[in-house]
């Protein structure tokens, strides 16, 4: 009896041992860690890293998060998505309402899409363009890629070229555009600051809302900076409820027109005007030169009218505003 005791103590030793050894054998491997953001000008998009395997989701990979701008850029109406990789274990560090000091190998891209249905965004879109401003050695550079028409990648382009674009707008009507794609010179014509390539967006000002800057202090993106309230807010141009009329006009020509008409912008030394939001209002020279801002924002002439880069319409509804405004003064 005792040996039957025994052999069957040892044989439930044996199946205990074999079981422990095969959920070793067979227990989860570990996933693997997502690949570091590439801040190289690869040939491909899918290269940097920057999104998901399935590119046209435009899923940032979780070494890069989305960032969306109070009040926005006209572009003939194209939508924009905003991203920002930071290297491992650095942090953007606040200096004032401006931009931020980014650290080396910072990498943004924005990418450029249409809806084909404004009504429905399940019916899918059109991606035209992503550009991307990497940071070297304390340098923004600048490159531009172009998606191929199956939208499954984008090719490092730095030309100037047109899509074709149709989709359906929010009254159900059909909207033809002739995008244009500029060349790296034209970006670097907006992107320029006394000869030195700079971001135009990401003013902590035109951040400062829904929360970003709080998640940006929260997840250690942004150092040197406790309380958001301690940053002035963009106004959105849109938002007539809570903002006045001017403040709304000001907040239109600084993200729309104040990287051109300022100190060292690509109009600075053939204009007067200076559009920064921050800019005293006698110092800007919107009085004085108001009717010619209302003559060259009215209609759409390549070269002329303004936005001088960028768009290939006007834009009625920023017309409005600023013709609105401009009857104030």
């Amino acid at each position: 009896m005792k040996k039957l005791i025994y052999l069957a103590a040892l044989s439930f030793l044996i199946i205990s041992c074999s079981k422990d050894a095969d959920d070793t054998i067979y227990s989860p491997i570990p996933p693997e860690e997502t690949p570091e953001v590439v801040p190289e000008f690869m040939p491909n998009l899918s290269e940097l890293n920057l999104f998901t395997e399935n590119l046209t989701d435009l899923e940032p990979s979780n070494r890069a998060f989305i960032y969306n701008l109070n009040t926005i850029l006209f572009t003939d109406y194209a939508h924009k998505q905003r991203i920002l990789a930071l290297p491992t274990g650095t942090s953007m560090e606040y200096v004032d309402d401006g931009f931020p000091n980014f650290p080396d190998n910072t990498v943004m891209a924005k990418t450029f899409y249409y809806l084909n249905n404004e009504r429905d965004e399940s019916e899918g879109k059109q991606i035209i363009e992503t550009r991307v401003l990497i940071l070297k050695n304390g340098i923004w550079e600048l490159g531009n890629y172009k998606w191929n028409a199956d939208q499954t990648d984008a090719v490092l382009d730095n030309t100037t070229s047109n899509v074709a674009v149709s989709y359906l707008d929010t009254n159900g009507d059909t909207v033809n555009i002739d995008y244009a794609i500029p060349s790296a010179q034209q970006c670097i014509d907006c992107h320029n600051n006394s000869n030195i390539i700079t971001p135009i967006g990401p003013r902590l000002r035109a951040l400062n809302g829904n929360n970003q800057l709080e998640d940006w202090i929260s997840n250690n993106y942004l150092s040197n900076l406790t309380d958001a309230s301690q940053v002035t807010v963009l106004p959105n141009w849109e938002d007539a409820v809570n903002y006045t009329l001017e403040e709304r006009a000001r907040g239109y020509f600084d993200m729309n027109c104040a990287h051109c008409h300022s100190e060292g912008g690509f109009c600075g030394d053939q204009s007067y005007l200076r559009l920064s939001y921050d800019t005293p209002f006698v110092d800007s020279y919107i009085f004085e030169d108001k009717l010619n801002i209302d003559t060259r924002m009215s209609f759409y002439y390549e070269g002329v009218s303004m936005p001088l880069i960028g768009t290939t319409m006007m834009h009625p509804e920023g017309y409005d505003l600023i013709r609105e405004y401009l009857n104030t003064l």
